[in-house]
């Protein structure tokens, strides 16, 4: 009898908001391996904004995700069989094996990890695409100067909670713009930032003003919308955006901006970038985020869905910023 595994693929396009209906679970057949190929078992699925991107047909730095193929998505779990040399059964690894209980690779998308001081998990967060991103963005782009202010959007997440650390290892004021009281009090209190404003507390102008009295020097940008228009506003000369994420406008929504004039008359640096055409800077950045987390001087949180299926609710949730931290799905 031919194993099988469960998947979800892309059943439909999202027209607006994402839907549960946009997706569909199917049980598929494992492929018998080839030479060179490894199977592994996933044991987490990273769940991140940029899917949302990917299930639209509209032009994008990537090809859209196909209809009826495994959605797309970062992966971490363990070889169960074997034809590759690189490879041993037992070996803890990441990859992009997308939305299944299981995957077959050629071993050139899948990178061993040790498990020994950084927990599997964490290699799809804090020491994974997302810490990557954070690395990259405020030393590539922001290169902050100790004592400058940084201030960090979706400051509660797994990216926005990365950048705010590595601002204050380096020197500089961090204050994070997060939704809720819950979260901002994490951020704050657990995370180490200097201040975060909850921008649906409705005084979005008067508490960003009191967080970063001095102006704003850097700005990672994971939103969009009016809490990044606010935020350009308060930018001191030659201010440097790092602009990751503009989620607030993922579904269509209106996002035009108001204070461009300011990218002119501060003289500002703004740059978009997409941290996996940057793969020169992983070994560095990810040997730093390791050992950081490795010493607990890098904090994460993660939010856990409970299985495959969970996971259409889990993305909606993510898209609508219910998640605390990372979001994951657990599969083992």
């Amino acid at each position: 009898m031919t194993p099988t595994f469960q998947r979800i693929v892309l059943a439909s396009r999202p027209k607006g908001a994402v839907l549960p209906e946009n997706f569909r679970i199917e049980t598929a057949s494992l492929p018998e391996l080839k030479e060179g190929e490894v199977l592994v078992r996933n044991h987490y699925l990273s769940l991140d904004p940029y899917m949302r991107g990917r299930m639209s047909e509209a032009k994008s730095y990537a090809a859209s995700q196909p209809l009826d193929e495994t959605m797309i998505g970062g992966t971490a779990g363990e070889v169960v069989a074997s034809n590759n040399p690189k490879f041993s059964v037992g070996d803890k690894v990441v990859g992009m094996m997308g939305w299944a209980e299981m995957g077959v690779d050629d071993g050139r998308n899948l990178r061993k990890v040790d498990v020994t001081h950084v927990p599997l998990s964490a290699y799809l967060g804090a020491v994974g695409m997302p810490g990557m991103t954070a690395w990259y963005g405020l030393n590539q782009i922001i290169a902050p100067k100790a004592g400058e202010t940084v201030v960090v959007t979706a400051a509660s997440g797994a990216v926005g909670s990365a950048v705010g650390q590595l601002a204050k290892l380096r020197g500089c004021r961090a204050v994070g713009i997060a939704g809720g009281p819950e979260k901002c009090a994490y951020v704050v209190n657990e995370l180490g930032f200097d201040a975060c404003v909850d921008y649906k507390a409705g005084n979005l102008k008067a508490d960003l003003l009191a967080a970063a009295p001095n102006g704003i020097d850097g700005i990672f940008e994971n939103v969009g919308g009016e809490v990044f228009d606010r935020a350009l506003s308060q930018t001191n000369a030659f201010a440097r955006v790092a602009l990751c994420g503009l989620i607030a406008g993922y579904n269509g929504e209106e996002t035009a901006l108001r204070n461009t004039r300011f990218l002119l008359t501060n003289r500002m640096t703004l740059r978009g970038f997409i941290v996996t055409e940057h793969m020169e800077f992983w070994p560095q950045g990810l040997a730093e985020l390791g050992m950081l987390v490795g010493t607990g001087k890098l904090k994460y949180r993660e939010s856990v869905a409970p299985n495959l299926a969970a996971g259409p609710e889990a993305f909606i949730g993510l898209l609508q910023g219910r998640n605390f931290g990372k979001q994951l799905v657990k599969l083992v």
